[in-house]
C-alpha cells in the first residue's frame, strides 16, 4: 500500500514517539465495537439445545469473566438499540452460569434464557444470516531449541523494528484502520513478506530464532493457526503463541491452486492442500510465498491464547471480526458438524447448536459472515478443523436489564 506523503510523515512521528517500546509486540488492542449492520435484534431462535459438555462451557465462560475484569471492565459495548458496560456484560454472562448450573429442567433453564436475555443475529456475508465456518486447532511439531541439520526451519519473534500504528488517531475517517511494518530509518516501510523471510533469508542471523522445526509445511500450516506445541528431542513440551505479524495481506492458496490446475475444483479443502504440498517439495516453497502474511511468536505457560490474552476452549471459543462483534460475549451457533468413522473419513453430518465465547480473532476472519471455531489440540483438533466449511448462523446473548432494555 502507497502512503500519501502527509501520512508518511504522521507515521513517522508517531513512531518516533514509541521508539522505546520496540522490542515484544502485542496483538492491538481491541477497539469498543459501535453499532453496526453486522447484528440485527431478533427473537430467540427455537432451538437453544446445546451438544456438547457443561464442564467445557463453564470454562469459556469463566475466561470471558476474567477477560471483562481484567481488561473489559471499563469499556462500553454498542449493539443495536442499546450500548452495555463492561460489567453488564459480565452480569450476563454470571447470569447464564446460574442459569446452566441451576437445578431446573432443560425446558425450564431454556425458558429462562428466552426471558432473561436479548439476541442479535449476525447479518451475516447475505445480510440475511448466513454465516461461514470453519475450524482452526493447535498442532503439536517436532522442534528443537537449536539449529540442527534436521531441525532448520525457524520460528521468529517479533523484529524489533515492528510497528503498528492506528490511523484513525491521526484522522477519524480511517476510523480503527491499523498498519503494521517496520522503520527503517525514519520511515515506516512494508514490513518483510513471507518470500523475504523465508526464501530471502531477512531476518537470519540476528538472534531473532526462539525455536527450530523440521516440517516446513507443518510450520506454515503452525503461522495460519496462530499457536502451537513444539515437542523437543528430550520429549518436554513447549508451547508458543502469536506476537505479532508483518501486517502483509494473508491470501488463501487453494482458490490459486484451482486456478492454476493443481487441484480440483472438489479439491479445495485443508487435507487436499496439506498433501499436495508435502508431495510437492520441488515447489512447495514457491506456492507458500503466495501467502505473504507471516505470523512472529512467542513462547507462552499456557494456551493456546486468543486475542483476548485468554485460554481458547476446545469447541467453546469462536474467531470472528472483533471491530464488529462485542469480544468476550457469550454467543449461540447453529450448523452442521462431521461424523467421522474408524478410518478418519467423515461419514456424515449432523445440525446442532452450542453456545459458545468470542475469544479470538483472525487475520482471514473479516466481516460479519466468517467465524472460525476453535477445534482443539492435535490430530483430533486438525481432523475436525480441516473438515469445517459449512454455512451456518451466529447468535450474540446479552442479559436485559432490570425492569426493560434501556439505551
Amino acid at each position: 500500500m502507497r502512503i500519501p506523503p502527509l501520512l508518511s510523515v504522521l507515521l513517522a512521528v508517531t513512531v518516533l514517539a514509541l521508539g522505546g517500546c520496540a522490542g515484544f509486540v502485542e496483538r492491538p488492542a481491541v477497539p469498543p465495537v459501535t453499532p453496526s449492520p453486522a447484528l440485527v435484534k431478533v427473537e430467540a431462535p427455537p432451538d437453544l439445545t446445546d451438544d456438547l459438555d457443561l464442564p467445557s462451557l463453564l470454562r469459556a465462560l469463566d475466561e470471558s469473566l476474567a477477560y471483562y475484569r481484567e481488561r473489559g471492565d471499563k469499556r462500553v459495548f454498542c449493539l443495536p438499540e442499546v450500548c452495555y458496560t463492561g460489567e453488564e456484560m459480565a452480569s450476563g454472562l454470571r447470569l447464564f452460569k446460574e442459569i446452566m448450573t441451576s437445578p431446573a429442567s432443560e425446558e425450564e433453564r431454556r425458558r429462562a434464557i428466552r426471558q432473561r436475555f436479548d439476541f442479535y443475529r449476525a447479518a451475516g456475508r447475505d445480510g440475511r444470516g448466513e454465516v461461514i465456518f470453519t475450524g482452526y486447532f493447535e498442532p503439536i511439531l517436532a522442534g528443537s531449541l537449536e539449529r540442527t541439520e534436521r531441525f532448520r526451519y525457524p520460528l521468529y519473534g517479533v523484529p524489533p523494528e515492528t510497528v503498528t500504528v492506528r490511523l484513525g488517531l491521526f484522522n477519524p475517517k480511517y476510523g480503527r484502520e491499523r498498519i503494521t511494518g517496520r522503520l527503517a530509518g525514519r520511515e515506516v516501510v512494508p514490513h518483510y513478506s513471507r518470500r523475504e523471510i523465508d526464501t530471502g533469508k531477512a531476518l537470519a542471523g540476528r538472534g531473532l530464532e526462539i525455536a527450530w522445526t523440521d516440517d516446513p509445511v507443518a510450520l506454515f500450516f503452525l503461522h495460519i493457526q496462530g499457536s502451537g506445541i513444539l515437542r523437543l528431542p528430550d520429549g518436554s513440551l513447549l508451547r508458543v503463541g502469536y506476537a505479532g505479524a508483518n501486517g502483509r495481506p494473508f491470501r488463501g492458496l487453494t482458490g490459486m491452486m484451482v486456478q492454476r490446475g493443481l487441484l480440483g475444483e472438489n479439491e479445495k479443502s485443508y487435507r487436499r492442500l496439506k498433501a499436495y504440498l508435502e508431495d510437492n517439495p520441488a515447489t512447495r516453497e514457491e506456492l507458500m510465498n503466495y501467502n505473504e502474511s507471516y505470523v512472529f511468536f512467542r513462547v507462552v505457560p499456557e494456551g493456546p491464547l486468543g486475542a483476548l490474552g485468554r485460554v481458547v476452549v476446545a469447541h467453546r471459543s469462536i474467531a470472528t471480526d472483533l471491530d464488529l462483534f462485542p469480544p468476550g460475549a457469550l454467543a449461540l451457533v447453529r450448523l452442521h458438524k462431521p461424523l467421522f468413522d474408524e478410518r478418519g473419513e467423515i461419514a456424515s453430518w449432523r445440525p446442532f447448536s452450542r453456545f459458545v465465547l468470542n475469544h479470538d480473532a483472525g487475520g482471514a476472519i473479516k466481516g460479519p459472515g466468517r467465524v472460525d471455531l476453535f477445534c482443539g489440540t492435535g490430530p483430533e483438533g486438525e481432523m475436525v478443523a480441516g473438515s469445517l466449511n459449512e454455512r451456518g448462523e451466529l447468535y450474540f446473548l446479552v442479559g436485559k436489564r432490570e425492569g426493560g432494555e434501556g439505551s
